[in-house]
């Protein structure tokens, strides 16, 4: 397959499959990939590190990883990305409340979460719209493949339905 040939490794993942890009032994991007894709090795150390910490964080929901990523985003991107790496896991934040959190708004939020280069480590699939699930990687098709990305971590995390259908204001703890 062609289009593997970008990834530096792809990791099996209960929805498909998550394909790892690095350079100079950085990780720069995490892509959610449909199971026509095929796992493959890792061809640096960056990858292997990756494809590790990939497999346990779907053995063991709590995992935390460390990996080296690279430098990406405008600032404001990071300032998203930071608030979003915050969430606890199996808890989940709407756009408009990290908007609320630093001063932006809901639709800016949206959008650095859809420009967000490493999925799971950064979890934007905890931050939903105020009234359901709402979009994911830039993809707003319900019964598309990223929507069941989104839906598939969520229920992993044992995010309560009752989280995905309602603003919660009081989920956001301030620090």
């Amino acid at each position: 397959m062609l289009e593997a040939k970008i990834f530096s490794a792809i990791v099996l993942a209960p929805f498909g499959f998550i394909g790892v890009r690095t350079e100079d032994n950085l990780i720069i991007e995490l892509v959610y990939l449909p199971p026509r894709f095929a796992e493959k090795e890792p061809t640096d150390a960056a990858a292997a590190l990756a494809q590790e910490q990939l497999t346990r964080y779907f053995s063991q929901v709590n995992f935390q990883f460390q990996l080296p990523l690279k430098q990406v985003g405008t600032a404001f991107q990071q300032r998203v990305w930071q608030a979003i790496a915050a969430i606890p896991c199996g808890e989940v934040r709407t756009y408009g409340q990290i908007a609320k959190h630093i001063k932006s708004a809901p639709r800016a939020v949206g959008q650095a979460c859809g420009a967000n280069h490493f999925p799971l480590v950064i979890p934007c699939h905890r931050v939903t719209a105020a009234g359901g699930l709402g979009g994911f990687a830039h993809h707003a098709d319900e019964t598309g493949f990223h929507l069941g990305v989104k839906r598939y971590l969520l229920g992993f995390e044992n995010v309560p339905a009752y989280m995905l259908n309602s603003t919660q204001e009081s989920l956001w703890q301030s620090s």
